[in-house]
């Protein structure tokens, strides 16, 4: 009984949860710009898809029961594929906000936080107002990067805007005026865009920091990371090289503490330095690193990445102090630190096969009997193929040979038959000579014996 009881309590949350994400169709096309969405676009078959659905749901239930005004929707991109071209999704699943004529991917982690964090921020305003001090306060404590523009109306704020609504996917941006700034904070000309992070901030200076643009997708990230494979996805657009202490985080050796502080101490004390070409931090791990590189680097060690060709860089020599890892790091932007790696033929070959390689390692060891299956069945048809092909040859071989004897054995019977016509025929001409010869002995004969009278 108590077990029937849990079965329909399970199946009754599971359909109230469900309830809160809607199911969509090729209706969604007419009816979505009088709301905000973020939906799901999912093929059935699809792996990841089933994985994120429980998460989903979780983000519809939530967003409901906060009374967010974004409405949680999914739908079958293999069945409405219309719907799903239109928006351009090229992937399942594809996670889009969509507000009026915008769209906006969710590239983030697919966890429910990440993912209702995103909405909440992109359904917004895109630019968002603090008119007071404490309100600035407030929001600094919750941010670890805060982008802010201070002063009236602009033309460097109206590019302000233009650039927020395009970054939006990635951090928060706010405006005030200049009394709401706390009294240390001191600005020599108005207007201007700061950043706050790491403790400080930093003033947008056009002729030496270029692209407005450009700049904020660089200052988006602390000047210290914990990297992971995610984030050095996302730091593929910054265009930075990204240094990096590979290091045992669980179980950290004094010599991985060592080079962790190293590089802590350049990303905080060298910014004016490295800030513009650099981004710092530790990877738990050497794993990713292996995979990326195709090689095995051990831990712990100092690596630079750069994620544009992937290239890397390695020390020539032991990372001792912060002047050799400062040496290092100038070898590496003035071109004579070796590069290793790169995208070249040679190497996206190498990836090719290492990929293979990788894949069917990691098959085995998950599941032997698996692995055994999926490639011991289509070695052992190859096999059968190849025994049958050649042992097929070896018959039209043998077919032939015996097909070419018979054809001899015919020739020569057939030489014999001629050599015998010809033999005959000699004999048949031989007593017709004679028979003339004896026509004309008759002859003389008769012609003597008449003389002989």
């Amino acid at each position: 009984m108590a077990v029937k009881l849990s079965l329909f309590y399970a199946a009754v949350c599971t359909a109230v949860v469900s309830a809160f994400v809607e199911e969509l169709d090729d209706s969604f096309k007419d009816t979505r710009m009088g709301d905000t969405w973020i939906v799901d676009f999912y093929a059935p078959w699809c792996g990841h898809c089933k994985k994120l659905e429980p998460v989903w749901h979780e983000v519809g239930a939530e967003m409901r029961s906060s009374g967010s005004p974004v409405r949680v929707g999914k739908i079958d991109a293999t069945a409405y594929s219309s719907v799903a071209s239109e928006l351009g999704v090229r992937g399942y699943p594809t996670i889009k906000l969509l507000k009026g004529d915008l769209a906006y991917n969710y590239r983030g982690p697919r966890t429910k936080d990440d993912i209702i964090e995103f909405a909440n921020r992109v359904a917004g305003p895109v630019v968002r107002s603090l008119p007071s001090q404490q309100m600035f306060e407030h929001v600094q404590k919750r941010h670890d990067v805060l982008f802010l523009y201070v002063g009236g109306e602009s033309p460097l704020k109206e590019k302000y805007i233009e650039v927020a609504s395009e970054l939006i996917v990635y951090t928060y941006f706010f405006s005030a005026l200049e009394e709401v700034l706390p009294k240390h904070v001191a600005l020599q000309e108005l207007p201007a865009v700061l950043v706050f992070k790491d403790g400080t901030y930093f003033v947008y200076d056009e002729y030496e920091d270029g692209d407005l643009s450009s700049w904020i997708n660089k200052e988006r990230f602390q000047g210290y990371l914990h990297i992971d494979g995610f984030t050095l996805y996302e730091l593929e657009d910054t265009g930075k090289l990204v240094g990096i202490a590979v290091i045992d985080d669980k179980n950290p050796s004094v010599e991985s503490i060592r080079l962790k502080s190293l590089i802590q101490t350049v990303a905080k004390d060298y910014r004016e330095h490295f800030n513009r070409d650099f981004q710092f931090g530790h990877m738990d791990g050497n794993d990713y690193i292996n995979s990326l590189i195709m090689d095995e680097v051990t831990m712990p060690t100092i690596i630079v990445l750069n994620t544009s060709n992937q290239q890397y860089f390695l020390p020539s020599q032991p990372i001792e102090h912060i002047e050799d890892l400062v040496r290092f790091i100038n070898e590496v932007l003035d071109g004579t630190a070796q590069a290793q790696g790169g995208d070249g033929i040679l190497q996206r070959i190498k990836r090719v096969i290492y990929d293979v390689k990788s894949t069917v390692v990691s098959v085995f060891k998950s599941s032997p009997l698996l692995g055994c299956f999926l490639f011991g069945l289509p070695l052992g048809v190859i096999s059968i193929m190849c025994y049958g092909i050649c042992t097929a040859d070896s018959d039209d071989g043998s077919e032939e040979a015996e097909l070419f004897k018979r054809e001899g054995r015919d020739q020569e019977l057939t030489d014999e038959g001629s050599e015998e016509e010809l033999e005959d025929g000699n004999d048949e001409q031989q007593p017709e000579s004679g028979a003339e010869h004896s026509d004309e002995e008759c002859e003389e004969k008769t012609s003597t014996e008449k003389k002989t009278d």
